[in-house]
């Protein structure tokens, strides 16, 4: 099946960093005996394995064996680390503390199941960029390479009282991070104003967000090619900016299915919150269904039949409505919002893989966009 995709999803492992795992090794170990209590003698062990999920940060598993109270006790943990500037980032920068105290509130406050956060790293010193180490979960994620909806997996081949288990499970974890009261001020380090875009409201700064990040991916070292699709988006987006009503909420911002663990048919872990931010919760709602919809457009145009009844707009309108108790607004804005982000995604993500050699830069520079038949279908029903 995979002769017939696109080479960049054929490719079953995506490199994301040129850093040396021997180094990585040695300056963990030697950062933690310096953290430690004396006696400690930290062993530091890095697990290879192909990761098929995410593109943007770098994600090192490991296990950290100890010495406490004079045994050697061995736990399994998570590094995220940030991307080194030469490896290209998808993202402009990368907050890390920002998304640690994001995952340890949403926890705290919600009730969602996170990884617990151990030690933070935020100066770079240790590994030339900053980092932070999360307790590892067991748990099973929707794969993106090859997408679920392909077949020959978990999620396509649960049955259809599974598949809505999960679908449910999923909405209320949206339902209980917007729940969080008093969100503009709890999570005010996430509004976009913190990091200089400007706006009358949360939307309007989260729209100046999006098109720094374009502007980003087009002018920065071997950047990308302009896109007329995205400023198309961008142009409209801009110029049918919605009004805003009531406060704020925490938005998760990367709201995907494969950005969780599931444990039977339930969430564990919700992880990835590069993209966390503070803005209305339609965002969020649009991402869930808009992250399904480019695997199934995909699917269909393979001759796949997919999964085109899961995560459907109007079930997740409605299911997030009988949990939250809160009718949303339309999502077309918050579509089209989305479609233009995942434009910038892949941007950044093609020049990745030819930075580092994995495909051959493209004629067309929006070959690359996955799910540009559902971006051109958008921009075409609004009229941009």
């Amino acid at each position: 099946m995979s002769e017939s995709l696109p080479a960049e999803m054929a490719e079953m492992t995506l490199q994301r960093s040129s850093r040396d795992q021997g180094a990585v090794h040695d300056r963990l170990e030697e950062w933690l005996t310096g953290l430690l209590p004396e006696g400690a003698a930290p062993e530091v062990s890095i697990h290879d394995g192909v990761q098929t999920n995410g593109m943007s940060s770098e994600t090192v598993l490991l296990a950290i064996t100890t010495t406490e109270e004079g045994a050697r006790v061995t736990r399994e943990y998570v590094a995220r680390v940030a991307p080194a500037a030469d490896d290209l980032p998808v993202f402009a920068e990368y907050r890390l503390t920002d998304q640690y105290d994001a995952m340890r509130l949403a926890g705290e406050l919600a009730g969602v199941p996170v990884p617990t956060v151990g030690l933070n790293e935020p100066t770079g010193d240790v590994l030339g960029t900053p980092f932070f180490l999360m307790d590892r979960l067991d748990g099973a994620v929707p794969p993106d390479v090859l997408p679920y909806p392909f077949g020959d997996n978990w999620l396509f081949d649960a049955s259809p009282e599974q598949q809505e288990k999960l679908q449910r499970s999923t909405v209320e974890v949206l339902a209980k991070l917007h729940g969080i009261p008093d969100a503009a001020s709890t999570f005010g380090f996430l509004d976009p104003a913190v990091t200089g875009h400007e706006g009358p409201t949360a939307l309007a700064r989260n729209l100046a967000k999006t098109r720094a990040w374009y502007e980003y991916a087009i002018t920065t070292a071997e950047a990308s090619p302009r896109s007329p699709l995205i400023e198309r988006g961008l142009a409209w987006l801009e110029a049918n900016l919605p009004a805003e009503e009531g406060a704020p909420v925490l938005v998760w911002g990367d709201a995907r299915i494969g950005n969780m663990m599931y444990r039977d048919f339930e969430p564990v872990a919700v992880l990835d919150w590069e993209m966390a931010t503070l803005g209305p919760r339609e965002m969020d709602l649009a991402w869930l269904v808009f992250a399904h919809q480019v695997f199934q457009e995909i699917a269909t145009m393979l001759g796949l039949p997919g999964m085109p009844e899961f995560l459907a707009t109007d079930d997740v309108v409605a299911t997030y409505r009988e949990l939250s108790g809160v009718e949303t607004g339309d999502l077309t804005w918050y579509l089209l919002h989305a479609a233009v982000n995942w434009g910038c995604v892949f941007l950044r993500t093609s020049a990745r893989q030819i930075h580092f050699g994995e495909i051959e830069r493209p004629e067309d520079p929006e070959a690359v966009f996955h799910h540009r038949p559902l971006l051109e279908r958008l921009l075409e029903e609004v009229g941009a």
